[in-house]
């Protein structure tokens, strides 16, 4: 079974996140993708980030039509600062299987030797990116090369979606202004009942 691990603060979720997993479900044919919102968020709304309820609510309703993704609590349950190395370590034994496929953006596809453990997780994932533009994907493939030479296993998709920033959606729902089409609908229906990201 192709399985596949995607984490985030998803902070909220957004129609990238939505099209970066897509993308990867048709190109892998994966039957199962783990959607693993973060317990601790990095961004901070006037101190506080976003209880990790609301993420993980946001995150089954954005991917609720897509039959392949599973969201997965794992971190929250953790609590505390979760590192990928122990997520990957605690899914591949569960399923018990060698590897499963990580899916990154170009950001973190980057930068991902200088995370916690990178040895741990090449050893237990298939490193995944995806360029933002088309100017992207020689940067990608050159670092994808440098992450052979570190012993892992990475795969490119030459594809573009759409490009959000959690950042710009947090600020337009902080002062009042719409979101439609940055985020899924039941997403935006979400933030607006619950009030989120308000001032």
């Amino acid at each position: 079974m192709n399985t596949a691990m995607f984490g985030g603060s998803f902070d909220p979720v957004h129609n990238g996140h939505v099209q970066l997993a897509q993308a990867f479900i048709k190109e892998l044919s994966l039957d199962r993708v783990f959607i693993v919102p973060a317990f601790i968020s990095p961004f901070k709304q006037n101190g506080a980030a976003v209880l990790p309820v609301h993420r993980a609510e946001m995150c089954r309703l954005a991917f609720k039509d897509i039959p392949q993704a599973e969201i997965c609590d794992i971190e929250i349950k953790r609590e505390g600062s979760s590192y990928t190395y122990q997520t990957l370590e605690a899914l591949t034994d569960k399923l018990d299987t060698e590897k499963i496929y990580l899916i990154t953006g170009a950001d973190s596809f980057m930068t991902i030797h200088k995370w916690k453990e990178p040895e741990s997780i090449f050893r237990h994932a298939v490193i995944c990116g995806l360029p933002r533009n088309d100017d992207d994907i020689s940067v990608l493939e050159k670092q994808s090369e440098y992450l052979h030479a570190l012993g892992a296993e990475t795969r490119i998709l030459n594809i573009s979606v759409m490009t959000v920033s959690s950042t710009e959606i947090r600020s337009r729902a902080a002062n009042g202004e719409s979101i439609k089409g940055l985020v899924p609908d039941d997403v935006e229906r979400y933030i607006v009942e619950n009030r989120l990201y308000l001032k």
